[in-house]
């Protein structure tokens, strides 16, 4: 009796673990064959969105603009992504990821290389406002593509890379857009920051055409997936399905307070990863380097970090289990490396580190603030309220942007602006702990 209830015993973890095994192995090649390029697109995306940070340098001279007229430049990109999010989501669903992804990705790479020919203010506005348009829905679609490929309790990981793509495409951009920038500047009459933008645009046309023949609309139809893995994968995500959203669930999520407070934590949030992405060169310019191509590189070390910090962070985050005090650390340390900033006479190290420490603590945020809301919203009303948070956060490009041009053309100085992310980013600590300490609320109410 022993011998027996001994072997069941055993023999159940064996084969519960080779099936697990099985499964292992499969997301392995799921992930080696998808998430590598999808990666690759998205840094190029951040970097074709975020480069005039770089060419700034010389386009507000060359074509007259003041820092609040620059910014413009900015809003105009995220009214035409805001606008274009939607759409471009309903045209992935009609004509399926990879006409939809050589879509975005052809008429955003030439929508870049076509600033090579802009010589005014509105041929800028007009190219920013179409970059906008054509590559709204790029990274929500990303997320929507990977539901097709991963059961939700793998997604999170998949998606985690994504948020370090943010930091890798400052990198890129800080260790080749000066040298752009000075090496082409004035070959056939063209501006440097206009073979700049070119040039980096130019990737986002190949993969395009990549695009188009390398990846698959789902699982179904994937050449590189053996039958039994197709079989596998069905099964796994079919377990992992759930019901329909129903009609009314847009109506039920505008009235869910937490979707407002999510979406203020957010705005914040992004309000900061803008000053970075949009501002850093300028930054470190009035740290005291004139030099373009010291500038570009000295921009890469805080994203570099940045890069690393994230992951680190938020691996952290997820061992411990615990949100709250690790996003408040993080909003908090970003917050007091901004204000530190303002200080004269630091010297150019520390302010180096200062800024390394609040890219590292706002990038790293990021994750750990989007496993929170989910927490929140259950039932049919989940999706449609996570949407609505992220819309309403990243309506912050359409509004940050600018006040901090304004503030930068009227003051001369970006001290001021530091101080204004930095109240955001503190009162996006006190939300966010607000929300959490009603948590455990929330989970004990019915669905």
């Amino acid at each position: 009796m022993t011998s027996r209830s001994s072997a069941r015993t055993v023999s159940a973890p064996t084969n519960h673990h080779y099936v697990d095994t099985s499964e292992d192995a499969l997301f392995r090649k799921v992930t080696l064959r998808i998430i590598p390029f999808l990666f690759f697109c998205y840094v190029i995306a951040i970097l074709d969105r975020n480069n005039i940070g770089f060419a700034q340098l010389q386009m507000k001279h060359d074509l007259s603009l003041t820092d609040a007229a620059y910014s413009l430049g900015a809003v105009f990109f995220f009214i035409g992504y805001v606008l274009f999010e939607v759409p471009s989501n309903i045209l992935l669903h009609k004509f399926g990821a990879r006409k939809t992804f050589a879509r975005i990705m052809l008429l955003w790479g030439a929508a870049s290389v076509l600033m090579v020919a802009v010589s005014s203010t509105t041929q800028f506005y007009t190219l920013r406002f179409l970059l906008g348009v054509f590559e709204a829905g790029f990274f929500p679609g990303i997320v929507f593509y990977l539901t097709y490929w991963f059961p939700a309790r793998r997604r999170a990981g998949a998606l985690s890379v994504f948020y370090a793509g943010v930091a890798v495409a400052g990198v890129l951009g800080g260790l080749v857009s000066g040298g752009i920038m000075r090496g082409m500047d004035g070959v056939y009459g063209i501006h440097g920051w206009q073979w700049m933008l070119a040039i980096e645009g130019a990737p986002a046309v190949i993969l395009g055409i990549i695009a188009f023949f390398y990846l698959k609309d789902s699982p179904a139809v994937a050449s590189w997936l053996s039958t039994d893995e197709k079989t596998l994968l069905k099964q796994v995500l079919a377990r992992d399905s759930k019901p329909a959203e129903h009609s009314h669930s847009l109506l039920a999520a505008l009235g869910n307070p937490y979707v407002y407070l999510f979406a203020f934590v957010y705005f914040c949030l992004t309000s900061a990863i803008l000053l970075l992405l949009f501002w850093m060169p300028s930054m470190i310019k009035e740290f005291g380097i004139k030099d373009i191509v010291q500038i570009s590189l000295y921009s890469a070390i805080p994203n570099a970090i940045g890069a690393v910090g994230v992951i680190l962070i938020a691996r952290n985050s997820d061992r411990r289990n615990e949100r709250k005090w690790h996003f408040a650390l993080c909003g908090a340390g970003a917050a007091l490396a901004l204000s530190l900033l303002t200080s004269h006479g630091i010297g150019f190290a520390v302010s180096m580190a200062l800024l390394t420490v609040a890219a590292v603590l706002v990038y790293a945020a990021h994750p750990i603030f989007w496993s929170v809301p989910a927490n929140f919203f259950r039932g049919p009303n989940a999706a449609a309220s996570i949407a609505l948070v992220s819309s309403i956060g990243v309506s912050s490009g359409t509004i940050t942007p600018y006040l901090i041009g304004l503030i930068k053309t009227y003051t001369g100085s970006m001290s001021n602006a530091f101080y204004f992310i930095a109240v955001l980013l503190v009162f996006a600590c006190v939300a966010m702990v607000y929300a959490l300490r009603h948590e455990r609320a929330m989970k004990a109410q019915p669905a």
